[in-house]
């Protein structure tokens, strides 16, 4: 009876040190289920994915290139445009009346210069006529320098209006790309993503007016370690799955790979390219699953 007292006491007893093991060890699990972003790096190093966003390579805020007043709104938010298309028109009346003041300006620089070709013409034929008669003894010596100083004043004259008229020319030139600045271009076809300004709004150089994006091509980032034992090669393929459809598996091909390391995680850049059809209704911003062996996440 006692030695079956003993043994049960030996069971139901619990040393100092098991207990304390128990503890630190209970106090380890609770510290990982705090820590979720251990688990899920910790998952994707299992799975070998990563999660990322599809983005696109150009993708800008318009800005103004002069101050003024927004007079018209051509494209609204989500309008698909092409290159070169106005967006909006700030006003332009003042320009417009420079412009034609130039142009008035212009045409008479342009007049005078045939008028003084012209007469540049006849001041050497008269400087050649008193040339003659100079050694013809028919005439004087101040005839022969007053002849000279015309036909040279003339040749001034003409070179001076000529002057001015590759100035008018340059002030049209000045003028005309100030105009253009009035009108807010898409620099490539996409899709107004957002719009920044209101008619009648006064507008500072500089000021964000429009955000245009491209659709396509489709690209997504990732990171690779440096320690990885697969490195990619330009078209090596890449597979993806949409986020909010896993049952859709996307293709993709490598298009760029970073020549540098990131010292932080020691990984570098990988830029894939979607490839293949239906993928007309992918935005950019739209989240996928990378799935590549030894994949690091980067931020969108």
């Amino acid at each position: 009876m006692a030695l079956f007292a003993g043994g049960c006491g030996d069971s139901s007893a619990v040393s100092p040190a098991h207990t304390e093991s128990a503890d630190a060890g209970n106090r380890a699990l609770a510290s990982s289920a705090a820590q979720p972003g251990a688990a899920s790096l910790a998952g994707a190093a299992e799975n070998r994915d990563v999660l990322s966003v599809l983005s696109v390579e150009h993708q800008v805020d318009i800005a103004t290139g002069r101050d003024g007043v927004v007079v018209s709104i051509a494209q609204d938010e989500g309008s698909l445009v092409t290159k070169g298309e106005v967006l909006g028109q700030l006003d332009d009346r003042t320009l417009q009346i420079q412009l034609v003041k130039a142009r008035d300006d212009l045409q008479i620089a342009q007049n005078n210069v045939k008028y003084k070709q012209a007469e540049l013409k006849a001041k050497g034929a008269a400087l050649t006529r008193q040339q003659q008669l100079r050694t013809l003894g028919l005439s004087s010596q101040a005839d022969l320098e007053q002849a000279d100083f015309e036909a040279k004043a003339a040749e001034f004259d003409m070179h001076g209006w000529e002057a001015t008229a590759e100035s008018g020319q340059e002030e049209i030139k000045r003028l005309e790309i100030e105009l253009d600045q009035t009108r807010l271009r898409a620099p490539f076809a996409g899709a107004v993503v957002v719009r920044y300004v209101r008619e009648g709004q006064q507008v500072a150089k500089g000021d964000k007016c429009f955000r245009v994006s491209q659709l396509a091509p489709l690209q997504v980032q990732f990171q690779i370690p440096e320690s990885s034992a697969r490195r990619p090669t330009h078209g090596a393929p890449v597979d993806l799955v949409l986020v909010s459809d896993p049952d859709r598996t996307l293709s993709a091909r490598v298009a760029k790979i970073s020549p540098v390391i990131d010292p932080s995680s020691d990984s570098y850049n990988v830029t894939a390219e979607l490839t293949g059809k239906g993928l007309s209704d992918l935005r950019p911003g739209m989240a996928v699953r990378v799935v590549w062996p030894g994949a690091a996440h980067t931020k969108p």
